[in-house]
């Protein structure tokens, strides 16, 4: 089975499997994360002086119903502007009916139907997490610095931890994510609460719960941009930003 094959095989098994309720908006620890990764988001766009979006071309690989496209809407993207790639068919469908405006197509991200230099920003939240090859992953890696404009940049969200209880997934450290991007300046901040700390207590008390965010070993997830190093030279961590 090659790694296409396996990921289709692994998100069968996860719609299976999984409880809808968990990842439902009316569970409070689900909408507590959602809220919590929207505020780092703004925050991390307003940090890199992005405070417009009418004018950007945007790209979201792995891009699943089209959720995160939608949210961009939202803060004044216009949908002709955005795209959405998926290795899933049955996603791809959802987001198309969703969001007739939008450009979705399905496709494997190690071989994106893009021209070079053609988005403003580029994300991936938790694809890379589903990835077991390294291969592909290098691969899509390059692909999304490819499509990037030459001063634009990648957004990065996604599990840096595993998960026990599921093999079919792997957390992406901070330093694969430096060998996936080379020559590139990166940016991380550890964010969300670990999903089963939330899940106890959001319930009980929410304030408790953003004061526990703040304490990085906590968190599950890197939220990170990747930019070009325009000197050409090796690419610098600057550290953790705010």
């Amino acid at each position: 089975m090659n790694e296409v094959e396996r990921i289709k095989e692994a998100y069968e098994r996860r719609k299976i499997d999984r409880k809808g309720r968990i990842y439902s908006y009316s569970n409070k620890a689900n909408l507590f994360m959602i809220h919590q990764r929207e505020r780092r988001l703004l925050d991390t766009f307003r940090r890199f002086k992005i405070t417009s979006f009418s004018d950007r071309e945007i790209l979201d690989v792995g891009c699943g119903g089209g959720g995160l496209l939608r949210e961009l809407v939202k803060y004044g993207a216009r949908p002709e502007n955005l795209y959405g790639i998926d290795l899933l068919g049955e996603r791809i469908e959802e987001a198309k009916y969703l969001s007739t405006n939008i450009n979705f197509r399905c496709g494997d991200a190690s071989n994106l139907p893009y021209d070079d230099s053609s988005f403003d920003i580029v994300m991936q939240f938790t694809t890379f997490t589903s990835i077991l090859d390294i291969t592909m992953k290098m691969g899509i890696a390059s692909e999304m610095l490819r499509v990037m404009k030459l001063d634009g940049i990648i957004i990065w969200y996604d599990f840096h931890m595993d998960n026990p209880k599921n093999p079919d997934v792997r957390g992406v450290t901070k330093k694969e994510i430096f060998e996936l991007f080379p020559n590139c300046n990166i940016y991380l901040k550890a964010v969300t609460l670990a999903p089963p700390i939330a899940r106890i207590l959001v319930p009980f008390s929410v304030i408790l719960c953003e004061l526990l965010e703040k304490f990085p070993f906590l968190c599950t997830h890197y939220l990170g941009v990747i930019r070009r190093n325009k000197d050409g030279g090796l690419g610098k961590f600057r550290g953790m930003f705010v």
